[in-house]
């Protein structure tokens, strides 16, 4: 930003947050400037436009619609806006969710939806996502875990605004920059997503092709799996590793989850393996008693046991790095001497198609056990399978070192959008000759 210039000259604007503010802006609360609207519904017809708080983009003042619906029923109560209303998502604020109404709908009443006067839209948008204001609203929400902000305090938070004709000229400004920026942002994100789609089909040739691409080729007469290599074999999973499973151990027993040692695996430790990719896993969010194993069908699993989500976030493996016990949500071998612990964990990721096939349900998707059972794999030699496992592993360093510097560029690009949106609403720069 800094060819950029600032202004000519600047006053205090009287709120310490805020600092300075070009000498001819005003500073006046926000329900100087907006007004909330209450207006609920039950009524709504089904085909009403609807948007839900999944529906608006952090942090980019986005609207983009999902195939999620937070909208349970045709008669759930919801809020009525109209076009070029603000929806701002009071729900955990720091998510920075904000958006203009391009038409008139029904919305999440976890939104407050505002209605300007003399001010644009847009600018009390570009507000509410600054960084500082959203601190400011945070400092008045109810709530530890499930924060919402209240009109109350959204409305008196202060706000600096030229005149109209100003606001325009910044706001057109702003849109040009940032969106400039987001076309970066989106290029980078296709190309991690590249990467990504390169990872899984490399993971896939390898545990289905080997590492030899002359070596002579049969038909496994397994879809997912296709040719395989003539000397491998293909066998059922619980052939050559011990098919087990996890258990949830009575919550009226509160001795058997107080000062307890044993690691126990749900589905709320999955961020791990989804989000962080890690292979081995040892961290958990609550520990089991032996007697609650003891007096339940949950099982102790000896480190080096592989295991894969198979309920809601369903074909997530990993390896246990210690002892550990799982919830019933979870499939669980433990390796025999014919086949490699890594090397199962990447079959596991090879055949992400074909669980997605095996999946039953709408929302709560599951793979059953019986289809689980029914697992097969090509299964090279011991030795074959350590070189996959080393020759896949430094491949996966490669593409994930990329992927994280790529990230880390997106990262640094949303945060001079931020950095660009908060100088232009603060007028830290003039933009009025760039309009």
């Amino acid at each position: 930003m800094s060819h950029y210039k600032p202004y000519p000259a600047y006053r205090d604007s009287g709120v310490k947050w805020i600092g300075q503010v070009p000498e001819h802006w005003e500073i006046a609360r926000i329900k100087r400037h907006a007004s909330i609207r209450t207006e609920r519904r039950s009524d709504v017809p089904a085909n009403a436009t609807y948007v839900g708080l999944e529906d608006v983009e952090a942090e980019s003042g986005q609207y983009k619609p999902t195939s999620g619906n937070s909208r349970q029923t045709e008669d759930s109560t919801v809020g009525i806006f109209y076009e070029q209303d603000v929806l701002y998502g009071k729900l955990r604020p720091y998510l920075r969710k904000a958006i203009v109404a391009e038409m008139d709908g029904a919305c999440s009443t976890e939104f407050l939806v505002l209605k300007t006067g003399n001010t644009l839209p847009r600018w009390l948008q570009q507000w509410l996502l600054t960084p500082d204001v959203t601190q400011q609203i945070e400092a008045g929400c109810e709530g530890a875990k499930m924060p919402r902000a209240d009109w109350e305090h959204v409305g008196s938070i202060e706000m600096p605004t030229p005149s109209h004709e100003e606001q325009i000229q910044v706001i057109s400004a702003v849109d040009r920059e940032t969106a400039r920026i987001d076309a970066l942002i989106t290029k980078k994100t296709r190309f991690i997503e590249l990467l990504k789609e390169k990872r899984q089909a490399l993971i896939t040739h390898a545990v289905t092709k080997g590492l030899d691409p002359n070596v002579k080729m049969r038909d496994s007469g397994i879809d997912w799996i296709g040719e395989v290599p003539e000397q491998w074999n293909v066998v059922q999973v619980r052939h050559v590793a011990t098919l087990g499973s996890g258990h949830t151990p009575s919550r009226s027993r509160p001795d058997w989850w107080e000062d307890c040692y044993i690691p126990w695996f749900t589905l709320a430790d999955i961020w791990q393996v989804r989000r962080e990719g890690r292979r081995f896993v040892t961290e958990t969010e609550e520990k089991v008693s032996d007697l609650g194993v003891a007096n339940s069908s949950a099982v102790v699993h000896p480190a080096g046991s592989v295991m894969l989500s198979r309920t809601a976030s369903v074909g997530f493996p990993a390896i246990m790095g210690c002892d550990m016990a799982t919830s019933q949500d979870f499939a669980v071998w433990r390796c025999g001497s014919r086949v490699v612990n890594e090397y199962l964990y990447l079959v596991l990721l090879g055949m992400k198609q074909e669980l997605s096939r095996l999946m039953i349900g709408s929302t709560h998707k599951t793979i059953y056990m019986p289809d689980i059972e029914a697992f097969r794999m090509p299964l090279p030699s011991e030795e074959q399978q350590k070189l996959i496992v080393q020759y896949v592993g430094d491949e996966l360093q490669r593409f994930d070192t990329l992927v994280a510097k790529t990230q880390r560029s997106i990262d640094l690009l949303r945060e001079r959008r931020a950095a660009f949106i908060t100088a232009a609403v603060t007028g830290q720069i003039d933009l009025r000759e760039s309009a």
